[in-house]
């Protein structure tokens, strides 16, 4: 009798995030649901991750809208699933229980039947809190374990070998993951994910840890993965062979690439190893038909631009070599032969057109987003040559710091600060002379236990305490809730769930309820009919001036999220002119020129390929400045090019070497500053706002 493999698809969350940015609106939602109702997936995934915020942020829409124009669709037939992180739900933030409990039981009553849940650290003390009140609400726990890998570090010399020096022991070990696992079932968890969130898992290593995970828990494993660094589908393959429960997988033009694998391909390879899917087909293939419109209508913000050939598995005849194909992958997964099964998959893959691997990403074993993330703040900083010490100094960073996964937000944490030690040595100074807010805060354990301890003499000195102080959740203060009396007098948000769109959102949920409001009120009052005498005079468009100056450019292909100045605005070099978000992460651009922006040539939402011009720079004729009256005294400056913050000393204080004198933002962390002498403050050289060059003087210490 055929075993039963249950499907869950990410097309409408993780599918659409991983590959056109979060930019499925609502309309194109609601083309498919129809179909999805008749294809009766096992759970869909369609809400959480970054699905909240930009559908508020990008399209002008409701979140909650989004979850119950769904359910109501589709029913009980599939269970709607949600991802969040843990404690900080959809955000960084670590949240009160309270926050947590409002947004369990709503989200469950707007129709959320599963709940994703991981953290960051792979603590299960931060994932608690969910599992409780999403149980309490009726709600399935689903617990997922962040797959990650040891560092590779760098081998020992003949001599440190000789003076008793080794590398650390392993520690992702399967008998970690299984831990996690069984810690998680503890805690009530319905099912356990092993998720696998840059797809660096190769078949083997699946296979192995799917047969020990079901050996010591008694609850479904489901399997979740993607295709960047090339491994998704021998992986999703290996991982049936092993007997796994679920596995996630996206519609066939929504699949491949950095998104998980085709469905159609998991059908065929289980139609070969006697596995019965449960979906219907028929259903999936109008779902494609859709999706493919729609791709199109993405186009703007595809990351791949890569269609695969049409495929319908139901009525397409595939080759006799290809045909092949699958039957050697079968084999192999069967026999646990990894090369063999990774390479049937790639011809298979090759030869419907699907993206071919990322072996960039494949041999760095760090998320793709986090390598791009690199090379943009160091290309921002004009210090490319520093790529590969920073990258080196990734494992030291990553130990010193507990071994976290590498997940948002831990990945931009360890690689800005990697970026900012390989800064630091190349000037001869200590590695950790700059550190991020964040990166302090990961130290000092605000964000929870990390994999393994943390040298109380290292969180001394970056966090100033040998103990652990974990995030003190009571000190947070609601949101506030003005009314807005251009909109009637109504408040901001106006019943508990846009409160908690406030709460775990509050900029843009800030933004998207006043227009909403504000909206609202006008349709309420009578249009008044413009006078004649007021009507616009059409005017003939008047082709763009033509303006000399300098370029900034995109330094990586992505998505313009902010643009931070306007024309006429003076700017300094390394100024942050712009954000473009990339394989998931926002990157700061700044300007490599002194200036005034002169023209603006992108506007937010474009997307954009590398080298793109973003803005134009003229040059900027200024007053000369009056030279401040020297003081003796040993100057204090900017470590890294950044914006200024906070200033923590007046002049006249007496401060001691180390000491935090000022707060700078480089590379969208928060820098410290210390003095590096004893002394008195004799003259401050800067105000906070201001935009600083490396080595500017900041302070004058006497």
């Amino acid at each position: 009798m055929a075993r039963e493999l249950k499907i869950r698809d990410l097309t409408l969350r993780d599918g659409q995030q991983s590959a056109f940015a979060t930019r499925l609106n609502q309309n194109q939602v609601e083309r498919v649901l129809p179909y999805y109702k008749d294809a009766a997936f096992y759970a869909m995934e369609v809400w959480g991750g970054a699905v909240p915020d930009s559908v508020m942020r990008f399209l002008g829409e409701n979140p909650w809208n989004r979850l119950e124009s769904i359910k109501k669709a589709v029913g009980d037939v599939s269970y709607l699933t949600a991802l969040s992180r843990g404690r900080n739900l959809f955000g960084y933030a670590p949240y009160g229980d309270d926050v947590i409990e409002g947004f369990s039981r709503n989200a469950i009553e707007s129709g959320l039947g599963i709940m994703r849940i991981f953290d960051a650290l792979n603590d299960v003390d931060n994932v608690k809190s969910t599992i409780k009140y999403i149980k309490k609400y009726g709600g399935i726990a689903d617990c997922a374990v962040c797959y990650t890998v040891d560092p590779k570090y760098p081998k020992l010399s003949f001599f440190d070998k000789l003076k008793g020096k080794k590398n650390p022991a392993p520690v992702f070990t399967d008998d970690y993951f299984v831990g996690k696992a069984k810690q998680l079932a503890a805690l009530g968890a319905d099912m356990i994910t092993i998720k696998d969130m840059s797809g660096l898992i190769p078949p083997k290593r699946v296979y192995n840890l799917i047969k020990a995970i079901k050996a010591n828990v008694s609850i479904p494993v489901d399997f979740h993965t993607h295709c960047t660094p090339g491994y998704g589908l021998a992986s999703v393959v290996a991982a049936i062979a092993a007997g796994v429960d679920i596995v996630d997988t996206n519609i066939w033009n929504f699949a491949g690439g950095p998104a998980a694998p085709a469905l159609e391909l998991v059908y065929i390879f289980a139609g070969k190893m006697d596995v019965k899917l449960g979906v219907n087909m028929e259903a999936v293939a109008k779902i494609n038909a859709e999706l493919l419109g729609i791709r199109k209508e993405l186009e703007a913000f595809d990351a791949v631009k890569k269609f695969p050939k049409p495929f319908n598995p139901l009525t397409d005849t595939i080759p006799a070599e290809i045909e092949a194909q699958f039957d050697r992958a079968v084999k192999a997964a069967y026999a646990v032969d990894e090369e063999t099964l990774i390479d049937a998959c790639h011809k298979i893959e090759d030869y419907f057109g699907f993206p071919k691997p990322n072996e960039l990403v494949q041999k760095a074993e760090i998320p793709g987003g986090m390598y791009t993330n690199m090379v943009a703040q160091l290309k921002g900083l004009k210090s490319e040559h520093l790529l590969e010490p920073a990258m080196k100094l990734i494992p030291s960073v990553r130990l010193d710091a507990g071994l976290p996964p590498l997940v948002t937000p831990t990945s931009q944490i360890v690689g800005s600060q990697a970026v900012s030690c390989a800064i630091a040595l190349e000037k001869g100074k200590d590695k950790y002379a700059t550190t991020s807010t964040q990166f302090v805060n990961l130290v000092k354990g605000e964000y929870g236990h990390t994999p393994v301890e943390i040298d109380p003499e290292f969180r001394l000195k970056i966090a100033g305490t040998r103990e652990a102080i974990p995030y003190d959740t009571s000190k947070n203060q609601r949101q506030p809730n003005p009314v807005l009396e251009d909109a009637g007098g109504v408040r901001l948000a106006e019943n508990e769930k846009e409160e908690l769109l406030l709460e775990l959102f509050p900029a843009v949920a800030k933004d998207y309820l006043t227009k909403v409001k504000r909206e609202r009120w006008a349709a309420t009052k009578p249009a008044e009919a413009p006078k004649a005498e007021e009507a616009p005079k059409a005017e003939a468009a008047k082709p763009a001036e033509k303006v000399s100056g300098k370029v900034v450019a995109a330094p990586l292909p992505g998505k313009v999220v902010e643009l931070c100045v306007k024309v006429g605005d003076t700017v300094k070099a390394g100024q942050k002119v712009a954000v473009l978000e990339a394989m998931k992460m926002e990157n700061d651009i700044p300007s490599e020129h002194s200036g005034v922006v002169k023209q603006i040539l992108v506007a937010e939402g474009d997307t954009l390929q590398e080298g793109q011009a973003i803005l134009v720079i003229a040059d900027a004729v200024e007053a000369a400045p009056k030279a401040a009256a020297p003081v003796a005294g040993k100057k204090v400056t900017a470590p890294l090019p950044g914006k200024v913050l906070e200033i923590c000393v007046k002049e006249g204080d007496t401060v001691k070497s180390g000491q935090k004198v000022a707060v700078l933002e480089a590379m969208k962390m928060e820098n410290d500053i210390p003095s590096e002498v004893d002394g008195v403050v004799r003259q401050i050289l800067v105000a906070e706002g201001d935009t600083l060059q490396e080595g500017q003087a900041m302070f004058v210490v006497e």
